[in-house]
């Protein structure tokens, strides 16, 4: 039985209450959306100083990954990976000792040395199909796992191969019963493994193996992956979807964003994965007021 609420240390989600708000912490030099910290200079002053102003302006959750999903981009060893992520989250947990922060990766060996160092969820963009280990390692420290609807063309091989080949096109017979399929997948993944269905979230991967038209149907129809009762976290911020939309670079794209955020948020999002927070809590908070009760 999947839980209304979800309790990490101090902080409860009251699913339905309100939308919860995720900031994003690049520790990459080739982000997407251009806002990789790495090319920011001293990398943990400058994670420092982002997570503080994110908190000032309402994010609930820190999420720090430290491998680009940019179509395109070059794959990181874990070993690459945990020098970037482990002195950030150590430094974050450190000065904002009562932050939840959540470790964005694939790899089991990255999420437990990121919950040893003080992240509390795990951000998996492969829902648990790219290293099975990860669900183990999220049993072992009863971790919350954010499980993604992903049909990526991953650049590393080893990651292809652990997937399978039906992992890696754009074709859909159905797109919101296979993303549902695929999702109810990733599941079953987790609970085979020991995790508590009410420390599972479910991600319907906005730009991950879609196209714009795919994009703008799984974010108008949601609710319909909201239905299978799970807590739905939202992340279109500063999407390709949006600039094919509106004609406008990653940096102009906090308009249609904020577009994307109120409609998702309307059809059942419960977390949303900003870049913006500051913009976008305004705009969760607005929404919230016009379409949740109570």
């Amino acid at each position: 039985m999947k839980s209304p609420s979800l309790q990490i240390g101090k902080f409860t989600f009251d699913w339905g209450s309100r939308t919860y708000v995720m900031g994003i912490l690049n520790v990459t030099s080739d982000s997407f959306s251009g806002d990789g910290i790495i090319s920011k200079g001293e990398t943990v002053q400058a994670a420092l100083s982002q997570a503080d102003e994110f908190l000032a302006s309402g994010a609930d959750l820190l999420d720090v990954g430290g491998e680009s999903t940019r179509p395109g981009s070059a794959a990181v060893s874990a070993n690459e990976e945990l020098e970037r992520v482990i002195p950030v989250i150590h430094a974050l947990h450190k000065t904002f000792p009562d932050a939840l922060i959540s470790i964005d990766t694939y790899k089991a060996q990255v999420a437990e040395e990121a919950i040893r160092a003080g992240a509390r969820i795990v951000n998996d963009v492969w829902g648990l199909r790219a290293d099975p280990e990860l669900a183990y390692i999220a049993v072992k420290y009863k971790t919350p796992v954010i499980l993604m609807h992903n049909r990526s063309n991953p650049a590393s091989v080893d990651v292809r191969e652990k997937l399978g080949n039906a992992y890696v096109g754009f074709e859909y017979q159905n797109l919101i019963e296979d993303v549902k399929k695929e999702l109810l997948e990733n599941v079953a993944l987790a609970k085979n493994a020991g995790v508590d269905e009410s420390l599972i979230v479910l991600d319907p991967g906005i730009g991950f193996g879609k196209t714009r038209e795919h994009n703008l149907e799984l974010v108008n129809r949601l609710g319909e992956i909201r239905s299978l009762g799970y807590p739905i976290l939202l992340g279109t911020s500063r999407k390709s979807f949006i600039g094919f939309t509106l004609d406008l670079p990653p940096d102009q794209r906090v308009e249609g964003t904020a577009a994307t955020v109120s409609v998702g948020i309307a059809r059942g999002a419960d977390i949303i994965r900003v870049h913006d927070v500051k913009e976008m809590a305004r705009v969760a908070k607005m929404t919230d007021a016009l379409v949740r009760h109570g």
